[in-house]
């Protein structure tokens, strides 16, 4: 059997297939009860725990387990609502849930990674908007041949095929008024779709928009930059680069993230992973910060943001290789991407021991891995919670305390 396969098959199932859990990853898991595949796992997205799958369309397939999309359901979870958008799949499979439900899944999700380590509750922060709360968005741009009109477009799960959207609930409303004025523009001008990338567009919090085309076999152009105050603060950043997509729910994980480092007592704190610098600039501002990113024009960014203060010390690199910032008399501010930490790193905490390691993670699964490193060699987990950062998603931001 070919592994990876990609395809779009309707299966009816000979006995109906239930949801015992939600994965980490955000699928409903299922087992195969009879016939050829049994014993076989499915993870299925739109379908939650306790209901029952009788119909289903398979887009991936390996010799160990199959990923779905339920289509036929019985036995509807209570906490199941309507999706607001028709490409809910696409952009936000959990739309099928209340807000209250997700913040349980969410939260027994983390308390389940983290089981051998933690045993009390975890703190949940729900962002202030569950919609609607996005400052980025990319759009693919499709082709109606029947009305020879762009449209804004996503891809749909499992497929490269575009489809078209006629409302998105995610991003903040500038946005979506600039991409369908960006597009009437196109169809005046009787533009082809195939001739552009995708349609990238950011909005600060006061509505500004950035942005534009990227055109196939073209460089990426630089847009206008943007400004964004966090906690006071005031950050510079360009509408293609790194920053929080949710900055109220950013701005909640930033005030405990500086409770954590004032409470340490100590002067010295290092930034690693630290993109234009928004962390370490706007929790240990006044201390001796040194802030370390291999990206070189998110580096740039940070340059720019510290140019005024003279404690700062940015550095371009990436952060397993500049390990002699980490000292024992330090406070570490760990915000790695989804991979995680580079061993390196985490071998030179284990043997520095630094006054506190306070990692914040977009992957949870990843997040355990190097925390458990760390506690196998000393380490005491203080706080763990967990930050909505991406409603109807099944994302998780992650935020733990650590000390030696």
């Amino acid at each position: 059997m070919r592994r990876n396969k990609r395809l779009s098959e309707v299966v009816v199932a000979e006995e109906p297939i239930k949801i015992d859990r939600i994965t980490p990853t955000g699928q409903g898991i299922g087992t195969i009860k009879t016939g050829e595949k049994a014993g076989m796992k499915v993870f299925f997205w739109n379908a939650l725990p306790g209901e029952e799958i009788l119909e289903y369309k398979v887009i991936k397939r390996t010799a160990h387990f199959e990923e779905a999309i339920a289509e036929k359901i019985q036995n509807e979870n209570p906490a199941r609502i309507t999706p607001k958008d028709e490409q809910f799949l696409s952009t936000s499979p959990w739309q099928i849930m209340t807000d209250e439900y997700e913040a349980e899944l969410k939260t027994s999700i983390i308390k389940e990674l983290y089981r051998n380590l933690v045993n009390t509750d975890i703190n949940f922060h729900q962002s202030a908007k569950t919609y609607f709360y996005r400052n980025k968005m990319e759009y693919a741009l499709y082709y109606d041949l029947a009305e020879e009109k762009i449209k804004l477009a996503v891809h749909a799960r499992g497929s490269h095929q575009k489809i078209p959207i006629k409302t998105s609930s995610l991003e903040l409303p500038a946005i979506w008024q600039k991409a369908n004025e960006i597009v009437d523009e196109l169809n005046a001008k009787h533009e082809e779709a195939r001739k552009y990338q995708s349609l990238l567009l950011r909005a600060n919090q006061d509505g500004e928009v950035s942005g534009g085309l990227f055109e196939n076999g073209k460089p990426h152009p630089a847009f206008k930059k943007l400004e964004d105050t966090l906690l006071g603060q005031k950050y510079s950043y360009s509408a293609n680069g790194f920053f929080q997509i949710n900055l109220p729910v950013y701005e909640d994980a930033l005030k405990r993230i500086k409770e954590i480092v004032d409470s340490s007592s100590v002067e010295k704190v290092v930034d690693l992973y630290s993109g234009v610098g928004t962390i370490g600039l706007t929790v240990a501002r006044e201390k001796d910060l040194t802030l370390v990113e291999v990206d070189k024009s998110a580096y740039m960014e940070l340059v720019e943001n510290t140019k005024d203060l003279p404690n700062t010390t940015p550095v371009l690199a990436k952060s397993e290789e500049v390990l002699d910032y980490i000292t024992p008399d330090s406070v570490v501010i760990l915000d790695p991407p989804r991979a995680g930490c580079d061993n390196k790193l985490i071998e030179r905490l284990i043997e520095v021991k630094p006054k506190k390691i306070v990692y914040l993670s977009c992957n949870p699964i990843t997040q355990v891995r190097d925390v458990e490193k760390l506690v196998e060699n000393g380490a005491k987990i203080d706080s763990l919670e967990a930050f909505n950062f991406f409603p109807h998603t099944p994302h998780i931001e992650s935020l733990i305390s650590i000390s030696f």
